[in-house]
């Protein structure tokens, strides 16, 4: 209802409208790394439709105003995204893991931690967003870092940043967990001139001092 209500406006005004879709549209892929041209794998009535299919609706949203309605639109894909200033509880991988670790806890791996994402430090996905935003092409851009890694190549990544002492508690796994992430970027590389500079083992130690300072303010 946010994005049509906000296509509305966008059309009654003349504005320019970004949606900032996600990596989730593709569900758990049967095609691996993921372009832009592959539609999904996405269980429709599952714990995580919700996510998955109101940002495929909201796609076909921005679409059918731009087709329909003349609005000039931009889609974003965005993938996996980390750096300071996040919720400290937000449940994603990567400020469970960081904020786990800083509080002596042992970090929570679901299932049998092979699963793999992509993560981009959201320096890299601002400047993604504002090519898109300043170009003439419409999407959907994959907008993340290839570099793949596992949640437990991840987890050994934040023990070496944080504390090589930290521990891994395995629990089941959720529902629907897709066993694969890694965007292909070679669109946005081509037509946005845009890819990704900053690598996991460069930013995480950013988002880790802004972590270990407000965790320290509890």
């Amino acid at each position: 209802m946010g994005t049509l209500n906000m296509l509305g406006l966008a059309k009654r005004i003349g504005a320019r409208f970004l949606l900032t879709s996600t990596s989730e549209v593709y569900g758990d892929p049967l095609e691996h790394p993921q372009k832009e041209t592959y539609w999904g794998h996405v269980n429709p009535i599952g714990v995580r439709s919700c996510y998955d299919e109101g940002k495929r609706t909201a796609e076909t949203l921005t679409m059918d105003y731009h087709r329909g309605g003349g609005v000039e639109v931009r889609i974003a894909r965005i993938f996996n995204t980390y750096g300071p200033r996040m919720c400290l509880d937000d449940g994603r991988v990567v400020s469970n893991f960081v904020a786990q670790a800083l509080r002596r806890q042992p970090m929570t791996v679901y299932g049998d931690g092979k699963q793999t994402r992509s993560f981009q430090y959201v320096s890299d996905l601002v400047a993604g967003l504002m090519a898109l935003m300043e170009g003439d092409h419409i999407g959907p851009f994959n907008l993340g870092n290839p570099g793949e890694f596992t949640m437990l190549e991840l987890a050994q990544v934040v023990k070496e940043t944080i504390d090589p002492m930290a521990t891994i508690e395995f629990k089941p796994n959720t529902a629907d967990d897709p066993h694969m992430r890694k965007p292909d970027i070679t669109k946005a590389k081509h037509l946005l001139r845009w890819e990704p500079k900053v690598s996991l083992r460069e930013g995480l130690p950013l988002m880790v001092k802004d972590f270990r300072q407000r965790i320290l303010d509890e």
